[in-house]
């Protein structure tokens, strides 16, 4: 099983996937990754959509570590409109790595459409983000929907799917075990390899990779 950071293939890694399933948190993770690899690296903001659980709540966080944040000009305001980042050009042309974290359906994913040439020309990959326990991807066939309209919205391929099944501070060691055959299932019929499954930092579960919830919570 490969490590979060082997995902950063390309210069520019897009992690997306249906709502609630971890994808900014999968996203702002790999970002550490990298930067604690040494290599530059920023994170670019792009759930114009879902304004709530976005990347710029980590920016503070991410910038002491070295990760370049790239945010909407008013993320965290109340005038939390869709916009893209002022720099955004920067996540195709500046040095290193880059991260998008982007919505997670055709209305959010519309977004990479709009620089579908820009993606092709500087080297993507794209991954899945997939979680068993949230409604709309409760069953493989809903999440294979979502990947696919995910993929005509953007006109983008994915290269692989993020097992990322949990059920946040109440998640066991069953809870992650038990969704691994729906990951292995949503892979099979999206023709793509289960590239990781991850895991609590407080569990331990073999063929997992560890990460750090740093989302902020509802309650």
């Amino acid at each position: 099983m490969i490590s979060l950071k082997e995902l950063a293939t390309e210069k520019v890694t897009v992690i997306s996937g249906p709502y609630g399933a971890g994808k900014t948190n999968i996203a702002v993770n790999l970002a550490m990754d990298i930067a604690k690899s040494g290599q530059k690296c920023r994170i670019a903001d792009l759930d114009i959509v879902n304004p709530y659980f976005r990347s710029a709540d980590n920016a503070k966080m991410l910038e002491n570590m070295g990760v370049q944040t790239m945010i909407p000009t008013f993320a965290n305001t109340n005038v939390d409109i869709p916009a893209l980042p002022p720099n955004y050009q920067l996540l195709f042309t500046g040095d290193g790595k880059s991260v998008a974290d982007v919505g997670g359906d055709g209305d959010g994913a519309a977004v990479l459409g709009l620089s579908h040439d820009d993606y092709i020309e500087a080297g993507y990959r794209m991954y899945f983000v997939y979680n068993r326990y949230r409604y709309i991807t409760s069953e493989p066939e809903g999440a294979l929907e979502v990947l696919n309209e995910i993929k005509r919205a953007s006109g983008l391929e994915f290269h692989g799917i993020i097992n990322n099944s949990n059920l946040g501070a109440e998640t066991t060691r069953e809870t992650v075990i038990n969704a691994l055959p729906y990951a292995k299932r949503l892979a099979e019929i999206a023709n793509l390899p289960l590239l990781l499954t991850t895991s609590p930092d407080w569990l331990e579960i073999e063929n997992t990779i560890k990460i750090t919830d740093i989302t902020k919570k509802l309650f």
